[in-house]
């Protein structure tokens, strides 16, 4: 096999020599392995503790049962799994065998994994037990005979752990695979239509290491990470995979739903030093009524991402444990995060600025750049830029433009260079002809105390004009009543114009969500459906 990628950190940015005979697996564990970190723990998860040999030993097993099972190199493999150790072993294994990867939702209906088995043509399918009653329709529908269970047993399937089991264990050597060639698929969220099969080359998994983690995060092989965010997610599959292997690192996985309790019993026993989360989720935190202290834990940054992080929540959790979260954004496009704050220099209320090896640009409605304050689509160039979309030309050709990619966001620049975002192009609202960002009125609903969440979405009034309608969650001890509607609707005017504060308010227990964290405003704008139209307040 070629020789692993290397660094000249002596460039800006810099450049990372990847060989074109290069296969991402074989980098990811040998690079741990040659630097005498075998016995130390690469992952800790519910039910155990694995060291870096342990994880080199699974991968190599995992490759002879995939071959057993008579999978052939770039033939696709579904992986529906839990965060446990079996998925870094499946996901590592298949890459080593010049499998295919495909890692999706664990939160879906069974109609969904119909929808993403017949698209992938996936000629196997690894699925944790707690998930197959979902998926078994849908493998049956699709016809797919080679079922593999992780975690626990199934009626008809082999399980995984038997599999592993049953090879004796040797070193296996890794595919023969180019550096560009496909490596694995991550399926979009499907936000704006259908989930769309988004193909990454090997030597995406680490650029993104070495151009955001090792320069932002300053990650190093003492370091214990823990992402709330799940390993089928770009973001939780860079911070629990990618980020830690290829630094020496730990990680720490859990397959329990991250709840404030579940997300701060890990911090008090793991003691991570990095911890990745998403905007609602930190402000779940924050209202938890069994918060630990900062000297309880052993965290030195944390990460935000998923959606844009509010001034008011990052300010507060500042002064609360005394460590800074560090916003960006990224894309299953681009892999991981693209713009971000740093280390020592956040500035909250924006997302930064573009992370090494990385461009940003703004551009209006004919391409065409905009001006510093004023609100363009964000598009990004950069080296783990996606392939293509699987069988989809018409969007392939829509989102990926030579070098740039599209990214669905509207931002503005400040005077500083900074990236402050307004909303996804197609959450924008235009209220009495000019434009209103609707995470500029959730911001200023976010610095009410009474607000513990809120989202903005637009809603037509009795004239047919698009006004702004808030949902908001309560935090313990407020009243939702019209009094405090009111209340918010006066806050929201003496922050921002007059004509952005929302017209209506509806409080409700939660937001929908979806399994990474994201707000689903497009089951708030069904939800307009059950409120009936009022007269807005003028």
């Amino acid at each position: 096999m070629a020789e692993l990628s290397t660094v000249d950190r002596s460039t800006s940015p810099p450049r990372v020599d990847i060989p074109r005979c290069y296969n991402a697996a074989h980098d990811l564990l040998e690079r741990n392995l040659r630097a005498g970190r075998a016995d130390k723990l690469a992952y800790i998860d519910d039910r155990g503790t694995y060291t870096y040999r342990d994880l080199a030993e699974r991968v190599d097993r995992c490759v002879l049962a995939l071959r057993g099972l008579g999978l052939e190199p770039e033939q696709r493999v579904l992986l529906c799994l839990t965060d446990t150790i079996d998925f870094p072993t499946v996901f590592l294994g298949c890459i080593k065998a010049g499998i295919i990867p495909v890692a999706v939702n664990t939160a879906l209906k069974t109609q969904d994994y119909a929808h993403l088995l017949a698209d992938s043509r996936a000629q196997a399918a690894m699925v944790s037990a707690s998930l197959y009653p979902v998926l078994e329709p849908a493998l049956h529908r699709a016809k797919v005979r080679r079922v593999v269970v992780s975690q626990g047993e199934a009626p008809g399937a082999r399980t995984l752990a038997q599999l592993l089991e049953g090879v004796l264990h040797q070193r296996i050597e890794a595919m023969q695979t180019c550096a560009d060639e496909a490596c694995f698929w991550l399926y979009s969220s499907g936000s704006t239509g259908p989930p769309k099969g988004t193909i990454h080359a090997h030597e995406s998994l680490i650029l993104t290491a070495e151009l955001y983690a090792r320069p932002i995060l300053g990650i190093c092989e003492t370091d214990i990470i823990f992402s709330a965010a799940k390993l089928f997610f770009a973001y939780g599959l860079g911070n629990s995979l990618t980020f830690p292997l290829a630094f020496g690192a730990t990680a720490v996985l859990t397959e329990a739903r991250p709840t404030p309790a579940v997300v701060f019993e890990r911090l008090r026993r793991n003691h991570p030093t990095i911890f990745c989360g998403v905007p609602t989720l930190y402000a779940s935190l924050l209202a938890a009524t069994d918060v630990p202290s900062a000297s309880d834990l052993a965290l030195r940054t944390c990460v935000s991402a998923g959606e844009c992080l509010p001034a008011s929540i990052g300010q507060a959790w500042s002064k609360r444990f005394g460590i800074d979260i560090l916003d960006g954004i990224g894309s299953t496009e681009m892999l991981h995060i693209f713009l971000s704050n740093r280390i020592g220099d956040v500035q909250y209320g924006t997302t930064g600025t573009p992370v090494p090896g990385y461009q940003a640009r703004l551009v209006d409605e004919h391409q065409q750049p905009v001006r510093d304050g004023e609100i363009g689509e964000l598009q990004v160039s950069g080296p783990s830029a996606a392939i293509h979309y699987w069988n989809n030309r018409e969007k392939t050709r829509h989102t990926f433009h030579g070098p740039w990619t599209r990214t669905g966001d509207k931002y503005s620049r400040n005077e500083h260079g900074r990236y402050v975002h307004a909303g996804r192009a197609d959450d924008m609202l235009k209220v009495g002809g000019i434009y209103v960002s609707p995470v500029e009125v959730e911001a200023a609903l976010l610095a009410h105390p009474a607000v513990q969440e809120a989202a903005v979405i637009g809603k037509e009034d009795d004239a047919g004009l698009v006004k702004p309608l808030a949902f908001i969650v309560v935090r313990p001890g407020h009243a939702a009543d019209p009094a405090l509607a009111e209340a918010l609707k006066q806050h929201v005017k003496e922050l921002l114009a007059p004509f952005k504060y929302p017209r209506w308010i509806e409080f409700l227990p939660e937001l929908p969500k979806t399994a990474t964290g994201k707000i689903q405003r497009f089951r708030l704008r069904e939800m307009t459906r059950v409120f009936p139209g009022h007269a807005p307040s003028r």
